[in-house]
């Protein structure tokens, strides 16, 4: 019986010595992963995959229509219309907005909280390698992998990766393929007006459509169309190279 009692000890310590290697294995791995990624093409994400499995399961769920376009060949004003949607200080924070983070932890403190706060970069994460839902674990993690992109990737390339993986449609994820497959025209074609319109519907892609735009998706066009021009057009742009 001893010798049970001893093997047993041993057993547990031997794993405890192997547990707290996980995260650590996890997270050199995520490094692994922006470091490769930070040239190659990122051909899906966890939206995506996700996306994907259901639709397997569910007739009603489409697959995911993706098509990956280089960020030279997405027209600038698509690039300024999701940073004037999304993100307006995306060229000077470091993946988190500090004051839209305070003013949304202080609005849900008071029982008013609707989301927001979350830059490009946090749902940049957030799309490449998490889950839909709200929780703190969830937040915590989306926090610490907005830095290490910011560390291991430009602010262009962020750009790049984020308009190749934001959800446009109920089936459609990137520029590319929401430009085809939405609006009937390459990537490279869209005007300002049809950037706005993509934009407009990233809150709730499954809810707002681009093919047929409700009064409400309009008057967010013609904002963010103002707050393009408001942020200076391309000369916003220099500022990431």
């Amino acid at each position: 019986m001893r010798l049970y009692d001893l093997f047993t000890k041993w057993k547990s310590a031997h794993w405890a010595h192997w547990l707290w290697r996980v995260p650590l294995l996890l997270f050199l791995a995520l490094c692994a992963w922006l470091l490769i990624f930070r040239w190659v093409p990122v051909p899906t994400s966890a939206f995506m995959l996700q996306q994907d499995v259901v639709a397997l399961f569910d007739k009603e769920t489409p697959f995911v229509r993706h098509d990956w376009v280089s960020l030279g060949q997405i027209p600038r004003h698509m690039q300024l219309a999701v940073i004037a949607s999304e993100d307006q200080r995306f060229a000077e924070h470091w993946g988190i907005d500090v004051e839209a983070t305070q003013a949304a932890i202080q609005a849900e403190l008071k029982g008013k909280g609707k989301g927001g706060g979350s830059t490009i970069t946090q749902q940049l994460a957030k799309n490449l390698f998490l889950w839909e839902g709200r929780s703190y674990v969830r937040k915590g993690l989306e926090w610490m992998i907005a830095s290490l992109i910011e560390i291991f990737w430009s602010k262009e390339r962020i750009l790049e990766v984020y308009l190749n993986s934001a959800q446009f449609g109920q089936a459609d994820y990137g520029v590319g393929a929401a430009a085809q497959n939405l609006l009937r025209k390459p990537a490279n074609k869209l005007s300002a007006a049809d950037a706005a319109l993509l934009a407009a519907v990233l809150p709730a892609p499954e809810h707002y459509s681009a093919t047929k735009p409700s009064a409400y998706v309009r008057s967010r066009q013609n904002r963010i169309l103002r707050q393009m021009r408001s942020l200076g057009g391309a000369s916003y742009l220099q500022k990431l190279d």
